[in-house]
C-alpha cells in the first residue's frame, strides 16, 4: 500500500511493513518515557515533517505514556504506521518490564494498546519473545510454545485487531517454524559489531519479511559499540558523517529489509538519525565495515 501522502522523500528508502509501504527510517518510541508530554508531542511531529512514518511502541514504554503520545499525533490526522508489541507487561523497579507470555496475557495486554492508541487496528504486533537475549528469560509459566502464542495472534489479527504479525528476541529454531502464520517483521538485537542473527536477517530477507533492529548501534549489556570502532570513525571522518551515521548507513545498505527505529528525545538528534539515509557508503567503505562485524556474524543457515 503506497504511502497515499508523503510530503518529502522518505528517509533511506522505502519497504514494506504488513500491509504498508514505510520509510526505511523511523522512530522508536522508547525514550518517550523519559518527557513530558509537550515535549513528546513535538518530537513525534518533527519527525513526521522529516518523512518518518513508521513509529515502534509498546504498552509497557512508560507504563503507556509513549503510546498516549503517539495515540494524540494520531488525532491529529497523522499518517503514521504503528507497530507495538505484546508479551511483556508495565513493572515497578529497576527493570519496568516484565514477561507476559501466556496466550491470555497476549490478548490483554493487545486490549490495553489498543485503548492507549486509541485505535481499533493496529497495523503490526510484534510477539515478544524471550528465546534470545539481552533481556528477561522466560521461568515458570512464562515457559510458552511459539504454536500456542501464535494462535491466538492469528485469532486477533483474524478478529480484525492485528493488521501484520512480528516477532522479537526470536531465535533460529522458532522462526522457520512461525513461518507458516505469515510474519510480517522481525526485532532482534543486530548491529554492525554484533551480528549473530545474521543467518534470520537473510532468512527474513529471502521470505521478505522486514527486519527491525533493536540496539541498532551496539552497546548491548556493556558490548561493544559501534561509534567507538575505529574503522567507523575514520570512515565517517572521510564522508564528514556521525560515527552513528555510519553506523546506521551501513545497516540500510546491507541488507535491503532492514528498517531503522532508533529513538532518541532530541530533536537534533532525531534530524542526525534521519540524515544517515542520505549517507552514501561506497564499496570500499562497505568491504572495511563488513570486515568489522565479520568476527561476530552467525551464518549458518536457520533450522527448519
Amino acid at each position: 500500500m503506497p504511502h497515499p501522502t508523503r510530503p518529502v522523500a522518505a528517509p533511506g528508502g522505502v519497504h514494506r511493513l504488513g500491509r504498508h509501504e514505510v520509510a526505511r527510517i523511523g522512530y522508536g518510541a522508547l525514550q518517550l518515557r523519559k518527557v513530558e508530554a509537550g515535549r513528546a508531542d513535538a518530537l513525534l511531529r518533527r519527525a513526521i515533517e522529516l518523512g518518518v512514518d513508521h513509529i515502534d511502541t509498546a504498552q509497557f514504554y512508560g507504563d503507556g505514556s509513549a503510546n498516549h503520545a503517539i495515540r494524540d499525533v494520531l488525532k491529529s490526522g497523522a499518517r503514521i504506521v504503528v507497530a507495538t508489541k505484546v508479551g511483556g507487561d508495565p513493572a515497578q523497579g529497576a527493570i519496568p518490564v516484565k514477561l507476559a507470555q501466556r496466550p491470555e496475557q497476549l490478548r490483554a495486554s493487545l486490549e490495553d494498546n489498543l485503548l492507549s492508541l486509541g485505535l481499533e487496528q493496529i497495523p503490526l504486533v510484534n510477539l515478544r519473545r524471550a528465546d534470545v537475549g539481552p533481556g528477561l528469560k522466560a521461568e515458570g509459566d512464562q515457559l510458552v510454545d511459539i504454536d500456542d502464542q501464535l494462535a491466538v495472534m492469528v485469532a486477533m489479527r483474524d478478529e480484525g485487531k492485528i493488521g501484520a504479525i512480528g516477532l522479537s528476541a526470536v531465535d533460529g529454531e522458532r522462526l522457520p517454524r512461525a513461518l507458516p502464520a505469515g510474519i510480517s517483521c522481525v526485532q532482534n538485537a543486530y548491529s554492525l559489531v554484533s551480528r549473530e542473527s545474521e543467518a534470520l536477517l537473510q532468512l527474513c530477507q529471502a521470505n521478505g519479511i522486514a527486519w527491525a533492529p533493536f540496539f541498532p548501534l551496539g552497546g548491548t549489556m556493556g558490548g561493544p559499540k559501534v561509534v567507538d570502532d575505529p574503522t567507523v570513525q575514520k570512515i565517517a571522518a572521510r564522508l564528514g558523517a556521525t560515527p552513528m551515521q555510519v553506523g546506521l548507513a551501513w545497516l540500510l545498505q546491507h541488507a535491503p529489509n532492514i528498517l531503522l527505529i532508533p529513538g532518541t528525545t532530541s530533536v537534533e538528534h532525531l534530524k542526525q538519525n534521519v540524515a544517515a539515509g542520505s549517507v552514501a557508503l561506497d564499496e570500499d567503505a562497505m568491504a572495511a565495515l563488513d570486515a568489522v562485524g565479520a568476527t561476530s556474524a552467525n551464518t549458518e543457515p536457520a533450522r527448519h
